[in-house]
């Protein structure tokens, strides 16, 4: 028996390698989640027969109520809000791995060394992960403000309460858990630490937490299989753990940003005025002109963001897509690695669209031929296209790669308003002498755009 258990352990293992492997690319990520989803479903059987459970109710009770949840949510959240779900699945997974640590941690009056040191690592991950991915969905939500929220000698606050934590923690682990008035000091603290590592973080620093956040997750799943003996848990949360850190590092890198510095405090803490090199008049344009200069355009390159997002107007970019292509013009996506409010946003929403995958073009690739572009058209972004973070050196945000939009021949920004971006810093591309706008909601925008296109 128990070499079976072990042998569907060794192929749930293999399959979550292969789902993430998968995950890789928008051809093959929904056959991935299957792939993973069928590991999961074998772990979990596998672990069900492993542990000889008879009463099957709670089981039965707690399946009926997760999936109705899970079909709840996929029917209704929208394809906007995915960066809020994501947010609090991280939370629940933190929330899962604090329950189960105290439920063994109340299960036996003396834990052994070994165990003690997963109550703690679970609870203080665990409760952390949740409670900063509570702070971080209100800020994406815009709940709370979206900007970092700051208070006098807040970063001594946060590096005592983690060293007292962990000095709790070691106390707790060494004396096998004997001191229950600990448990509930380390519960506490763990919350609290979640809490104030992610209010100072800002609103353009999202995608790099979420990914960090979903590595928590894992990292504190990992710790509950230790406390539980249960190899299966330790590689899922190992893998989870893993590809949220690589995750975070990609997404640090895209913003050329260190790890440490979007911890310690994240854009919108600077002076917005002081972010705008060029003081210039803004050009607006009316959706008839706007069409003309697109129905003249031989290469167009769209930049989405999440203005797109908020207006749930990939469709209708989709549709003017194949107009233009049908008008003869060569259309690209150029996808900024952090545009949105999660890693992968607009990949998630072309995709649902069904925007063909050649035609994304990674940010790296479209740069070099920028200058060739007869029309640049941003929907939405707004600190993804920033020049001032190649321009001026006061920029928060200077020194983070961008997509040169302003080195097209005209660009065409589609914006609700002249307002700043998430990061709350002003955009000088909108002054400059290629540039219109073309204010209003880009979903509209773009359906007046395309009617142009339709007309006989």
């Amino acid at each position: 028996m128990k070499a079976g258990i072990e042998l569907a352990y060794a192929l749930a293992a293999l399959q979550f390698v292969a789902g993430l492997k998968m995950l890789g690319s928008p051809q093959t990520a929904r056959r991935g989640n299957l792939v993973s989803a069928v590991g999961m479903l074998v772990a979990v059987v596998a672990t069900l027969v492993h542990r000889d459970i008879l009463d099957f109710q709670w089981i039965a009770v707690g399946l009926a109520l997760g999936g109705t949840a899970g079909v709840l949510v996929a029917r209704t959240v929208a394809m906007t809000t995915m960066p809020q779900m994501v947010a609090l699945l991280n939370g629940y997974g933190g929330l899962a791995s604090l329950l189960v640590a105290w439920e063994g941690f109340h299960r036996a009056p003396s834990l052994d060394t070994f165990t003690a040191a997963g109550v703690f690592l679970s609870v203080l991950i665990g409760g952390a992960t949740f409670t900063g991915s509570v702070v971080a969905w209100a800020k994406l939500s815009e709940t709370i403000p979206g900007r970092p929220l700051l208070f006098g000698g807040q970063r001594f606050v946060n590096v005592v309460l983690l060293t007292g934590a962990l000095a709790v923690g070691g106390f707790f682990t060494l004396n096998h858990g004997v001191h229950p008035a600990l448990f509930p000091g380390l519960l506490g603290a763990s919350l609290l630490l979640g809490v104030l590592a992610v209010m100072p973080i800002g609103g353009a620093d999202m995608p790099v937490v979420i990914a960090l956040l979903n590595s928590y997750s894992g990292l504190a799943a990992a710790a509950t299989g230790f406390l539980l003996r249960n190899s299966m848990l330790i590689v899922t949360g190992a893998l989870v753990g893993a590809s949220g850190l690589i995750l975070t590092r990609i997404m640090c890198r895209a913003m050329n940003r260190s790890l440490a510095s979007v911890l310690l405090g994240g854009f919108g803490t600077a002076d917005p005025g002081a972010c705008s090199l060029t003081k210039g008049e803004v050009k607006t344009i009316s959706p008839t002109e706007a069409w003309a200069v697109l129905e003249a355009a031989r290469s167009v390159v769209i930049v989405p963001g999440y203005g797109m997002a908020a207006a749930q107007a990939q469709h209708a970019v989709r549709e003017l897509a194949g107009l233009l292509e049908a008008n003869d013009a060569e259309v690209r996506f150029a996808i900024h690695p952090v545009a949105g409010r999660m890693p992968g946003h607009m990949n998630v929403l072309l995709a649902e669209a069904n925007v063909p995958y050649e035609q994304l073009i990674e940010m790296e690739a479209i740069n070099p031929v920028m200058d060739t572009v007869d029309v640049c058209l941003v929907i939405g972004a707004n600190d993804v296209v920033n020049p001032a973070a190649r321009e001026n050196k006061s920029s928060p945000i200077y020194g983070m790669p961008i997509i040169d939009a302003h080195r097209a021949r005209t660009v065409l920004v589609l914006k609700r308003s002249l307002g700043p971006g998430f990061a709350g810093i002003e955009n000088n591309l909108f002054s400059r002498p290629n540039a219109r706008l073309l204010l209003g909601d880009a979903k509209a925008s773009l359906q007046a755009l395309t009617a142009g296109f339709k007309r006989p």
